[in-house]
């Protein structure tokens, strides 16, 4: 089913119409799409200007998925994965058949597509679990919030806005989250492999500038 075009100019709703799957979607963020290194300092770009820069971090490529999914049908949901001493990481949720899975946009190669074969959430955000850690080799996941429906920010144009997003990811950081792991497994956790590290730089977009963390 083809949504209307929720504001869209023709020629931007021919790429989203063009993106028919999920699939497609993360295809074209991993090889249409530049990683946004934000060197004029932080944004959060709508989908349209994401389609017009061809440029987008993790936040902004998980809202241009959404607004791609909904063009298809789907609900736009976004889910946000907390983590300590690294920064969050957001995606963009899709349910097929009753089993979710998700698109994402990352500088790392493990914390991207997820297939939909996820009975619960919870399983969704386990999966990014070992492929999620700091340039000090930690493994950072802690929480998952619920699903965020972006129908409620449709007040603010978010598919098509020229300024800013700010709202959504003070919205993702402000609700509850719900804890993957328990104290005691927090004290066991080892240092992420080595080769685990060098597999998720893979194709890795590196900054002129230091960087702390990622995604």
């Amino acid at each position: 089913m083809i949504c209307p075009p929720n504001g869209f100019r023709p020629d931007e709703l021919a790429v989203l119409r063009g993106l028919k799957t999920p699939q497609k979607i993360q295809s074209f963020l991993d090889s249409g799409i530049g990683y946004n290194k934000e060197p004029q300092g932080p944004t959060c770009r709508s989908p349209r200007l994401v389609l017009r820069d061809r440029l987008a971090h993790c936040l902004e490529g998980a809202l241009f998925a959404a607004a791609a999914l909904r063009v298809h049908g789907f609900p736009p949901l976004l889910l946000d994965l907390e983590a300590v001493r690294d920064d969050d990481h957001v995606l963009a949720l899709f349910r097929q058949r009753g089993h979710w899975g998700a698109i994402a946009k990352s500088n790392y190669s493990g914390l991207r597509f997820r297939e939909p074969v996820y009975r619960t959430l919870r399983e969704l955000a386990m999966s990014y679990f070992e492929h999620y850690y700091n340039l000090s080799g930690q493994k950072t996941l802690r929480t998952y919030s619920r699903p965020v429906q972006l129908r409620r920010f449709d007040h603010m144009h978010w598919m098509t806005a020229a300024d800013d997003l700010w709202a959504i990811p003070e919205y993702l950081t402000a609700i509850p989250h719900t804890p993957l792991l328990t104290a005691e497994m927090v004290r066991r956790l080892n240092r992420v492999d080595a080769r685990l590290q060098a597999a998720g730089r893979v194709g890795q977009v590196v900054n002129l500038q230091p960087i702390v963390n990622r995604p």
